[in-house]
């Protein structure tokens, strides 16, 4: 009657196969919905592209070519204003139109985003680290204390300049992968998760539920 019984426990189990996100937003919505989404979602490629060469020479210059951060602003600067005084001069000598500096280079719009989507998903982060903290969930404390280890291992492995042109190339592709295999993703997570569920449960019945407790006292209501 045990077997049966942890049977029928599984198989409720499968019944709520969780998904990624825990809802039925699209990736975009997940993201803010703004410029940073478009952008992670490669909706204006053009700008996308430019962020991924632009990150990508800039790691390659400092951990490939091993550039000092000052040296490389030197450089850049004085390339820039040696290209900008040869083409002024060239452009006074032959009547064309010199090189013009727009007001706006990035948008506004898209540092707000930024900040905005930060802002919005630190408020959230810290009232759930503290729930976690507390206990309230152990299976999900277990689970934030042993991913926050593996990923302190890793980054004994990889400065911190790699992790976050790492972080950035995931940013730039698992959004849009997500959202073109969103079906076939939701199926892997679920039945990830419906295993460590179950191991979880025998792990909770075979250890965490033989740990005496002390007595829980009812609060006083007046």
């Amino acid at each position: 009657m045990a077997y049966n019984t942890s049977s029928d426990s599984e198989n409720e189990i499968i019944t709520t196969r969780p998904k990624l996100f825990g809802n039925e937003k699209p990736i975009h919505e997940v993201l803010g919905g703004g410029k940073v989404a478009d952008i992670l979602l490669w909706r204006d490629k053009n700008i996308s592209a430019a962020l991924l060469v632009g990150m990508t020479i800039i790691w390659f210059l400092f951990e490939v070519a091993e550039y000092n951060f000052v040296t490389l602003l030197c450089h850049i600067s004085i390339t820039t204003m040696l290209v900008l005084f040869i083409w002024s001069t060239i452009a006074d000598i032959l009547k064309w139109k010199g090189p013009q500096i727009p007001d706006i280079i990035l948008q506004e719009s898209f540092f707000h985003d930024v900040a905005s989507i930060l802002h919005r998903r630190f408020n959230q982060l810290l009232p759930m680290l503290l729930h976690i903290s507390c206990g309230i969930d152990l299976q999900l404390f277990l689970l934030i204390i042993v991913s926050l280890y593996i990923l302190s291992v890793i980054g004994t492995y990889f400065s911190l300049f790699n992790m976050l042109y790492i972080g950035l190339l995931c940013m730039q592709t698992l959004p849009i992968v997500y959202e073109r295999y969103e079906e076939d993703i939701d199926n892997l997570f679920g039945e990830t998760m419906l295993v460590l569920r179950r191991k979880y449960r025998r792990f909770n019945k075979n250890y965490l539920n033989k740990i005496p407790r002390g007595p829980v006292k009812e609060k006083k209501t007046q």
